[in-house]
């Protein structure tokens, strides 16, 4: 079974990026993908991935995406920087302080979280960053605007909150329509770096919604708002002013708000919402550029 995989996997690499990810999308989606015509939020999602927006570059880039950041919203809502490097060596490893978070640019998941430097070594994290720098990201799932981005391992300050807890991940969907309104749906990701994570969506008035996306199961009971949610969707808001569509990331630490990334395609057009109504919803909010 395991060598049928690899034949499959091998040959969907051949594909040219179309024919990739439409099957992609059938396999996760379920259904083919109209890429002349799409009308869902993955389709259109798909569309991004073929044609980028030459902005997607620098703004998909965890570190040149720190200017646009500082000029929209200010520079205390970076999170502080210990390093970007061209190598890895023992000596910038032993300068690292005890706890840190290790991170490319390029991609998404390049993320180690050090809370203490003596349960790691040298060793592990130079493997690590090898390993992401000969990462091609565009490959992996055919997000064209990820080609452009040359990849770099940079180090930042680990964020907790009051309770030395890390804080959810705030993913916050935008839409943007013509006439200015955005519409805004928060995917709360808890616990991600443990063996439970959970993905819960909310609106702008912080409802709980029926709605879930990937492998992430929702929680029973909803979350407590950020204890400024309208400063948090403010900001969100102002970040993605000039797109119809970006995903903002933030955190939101007891009353503090730190920015994540940007992401322009997530899940490459085949992260499945249920229920499936949302993604035909989804997309009448995505006022799409659709010019090839």
């Amino acid at each position: 079974m395991s060598f049928l995989k690899g034949l499959i996997d091998n040959a969907k690499d051949l594909l040219p990026d179309s024919l990739f990810l439409s099957f992609s999308h059938r396999q996760k989606i379920g259904r083919f993908p109209n890429l002349r015509r799409p009308s869902t939020f993955n389709e259109k999602i798909l569309y991004r991935c073929l044609h980028p927006d030459p902005r997607y570059v620098d703004l998909a880039d965890k570190l040149a995406v720190r200017e646009y950041v500082e000029r929209a919203v200010g520079k205390e809502h970076l999170i502080p920087l210990i390093a970007i490097i061209d190598s890895f060596t023992k000596e910038l490893f032993d300068a690292l302080p005890n706890s840190f978070v290790m991170k490319a640019n390029h991609g998404s998941g390049f993320v180690k979280i050090v809370r203490d430097k003596s349960e790691t070594s040298f060793e592990e994290l130079l493997a690590l960053a090898t390993k992401w720098l000969k990462t091609d990201f565009y490959r992996i799932a055919r997000e064209r605007h990820y080609r452009n981005i040359e990849p770099k391992v940079f180090f930042e300050e680990v964020l907790l909150d009051s309770s030395g807890n890390i804080p959810p991940d705030m993913k916050v969907h935008c839409f943007n329509d013509p006439s200015g309104k955005t519409t805004f749906y928060t995917l709360v990701i808890s616990d991600r770096f443990t063996p439970h994570p959970r993905g819960d969506f909310y609106d702008a008035q912080w409802n709980h919604l029926d709605i879930s996306i990937g492998h992430y199961p929702r929680s029973k009971t909803p979350a407590t708002p950020p204890a400024h949610l309208d400063t948090m969707l403010e900001i969100a808001g102002k970040l993605a002013r000039n797109f119809e569509y970006v995903r903002v990331d933030l955190y939101a630490p007891d009353d503090e708000i730190f920015f994540g990334e940007l992401t322009f395609t997530p899940g490459a057009g085949v992260y499945r919402l249920r229920p499936e109504a949302i993604d035909y919803n989804w997309g009448r909010l995505f006022h799409a550029n659709l010019q090839q």
